[in-house]
């Protein structure tokens, strides 16, 4: 495994993430928001979380809001009976509806306060490496999300802040803040990136590489869909994935271009599409790690085989060749 500081901090994470979305509760019934069809439960989750570990994989993302919490709680257990403290580094995030009533949700102080001690009871630590919020917060004022989260660094209870997917006049609105009061900075961006959605490089990454900000990518294979044929039989997740369907309906035709793109030059390199389409993500400058989710023992082992993988630009040029403006999708 290699490792990488993220952003101008001096913390040192693994160039793969290990996205815990996958690892709590399996939806019943109707799904909820943080619930999904193919969600593994705690012991179904172990041998993936301890696969990473046995890679080098250090870094671990979550999200309150993942089965209701309880993908904290899984994570929470396996790390505390399998590595000490101080060897792991843990993201969780904030935003999304966790209770159905007035202050379930959102980034206001009295929401963050809240569930920045709901995530630590969960993940049965004193504190996160990183807490994000999830998205933007169009009803709360954002200097009071600043200075509430700046609050919780300063109480210890997360060492440092980064945000998720938002405009870049979003972000840099409140990197201004933050340095105008004095406040913690983010340092980091939780961003959609992949192969067959790169509306990102337009302002986002550019803003990210003059800042100092790490950059992780969520749905680095676009929800499996690189990782497997254009024409390959669709699976329990794509044809349950509900927020996935509405991310990439209406450009279908010219992400199969981009698709087979990655299925030729993977059958040339004799590689799993996954690993190459990491690899060229990886290839990028400011690409800290990329967030990477595990439900068959294959996924983990693909994603770190990326590291050993050198495009040439002439490669890339092949991947990336075939790709059309998107709509921009994932900030709500």
């Amino acid at each position: 495994m290699e490792y990488i500081r993220l952003g101008k901090t001096g913390l040192q994470v693994s160039r793969i993430c290990l996205g815990c979305m996958s690892y709590g509760e399996p939806a019943k019934g109707p799904l909820t928001p943080g619930s999904h069809a193919w969600t593994l439960n705690d012991a179904d989750s172990q041998p993936f979380l301890k696969q990473a570990l046995d890679l080098g994989i250090n870094f671990f993302d979550t999200a309150n809001v993942y089965s209701r919490g309880a993908s904290e709680e899984v994570l929470g257990r396996f790390l505390k009976s399998n590595t000490r403290r101080e060897n792991t580094v843990i993201a969780t995030k904030v935003h999304s509806p966790m209770r159905d009533e007035p202050n379930g949700s959102g980034l206001s102080r009295k929401a963050i306060f809240n569930e920045i001690d709901a995530s630590l009871r969960r993940l049965q630590t004193d504190y996160v490496d990183l807490y994000q919020t999830h998205r933007w917060d169009d009803e709360t004022p954002v200097e009071e999300t600043l200075e509430a989260l700046h609050d919780v660094v300063k109480a210890g209870k997360a060492r440092y802040i980064g945000a998720s997917s938002m405009y870049s006049w979003q972000f840099a609105k409140a990197l201004y803040l933050a340095d105008l009061h004095g406040w913690t900075r983010f340092v980091s961006m939780q961003n959609h990136y992949n192969l067959i959605y790169r509306e990102e490089e337009r302002e986002m990454m550019g803003l990210c590489e003059a800042e100092g900000i790490g950059v992780l990518p969520w749905s680095p294979l676009a929800r499996g869909r690189l990782a497997r044929p254009s024409d390959a039989e669709s699976t329990k997740r794509l044809e349950s994935d509900q927020f996935g369907k509405t991310m990439y309906a209406g450009t279908e035709a010219a992400d199969r271009k981009v698709i087979d793109a990655v299925a030729a030059l993977a059958q040339k390199r004799r590689m799993p599409q996954a690993t190459l389409a990491l690899a060229w993500m990886l290839s990028k400058p400011y690409v800290t790690s990329p967030i990477v989710g595990a439900t068959k023992p294959h996924h983990l082992a693909d994603a770190a085989a990326a590291l050993e993988v050198k495009l040439s630009p002439e490669e890339i040029g092949e991947l990336e060749s075939s790709y059309i403006p998107h709509p921009v999708l994932g900030f709500k």
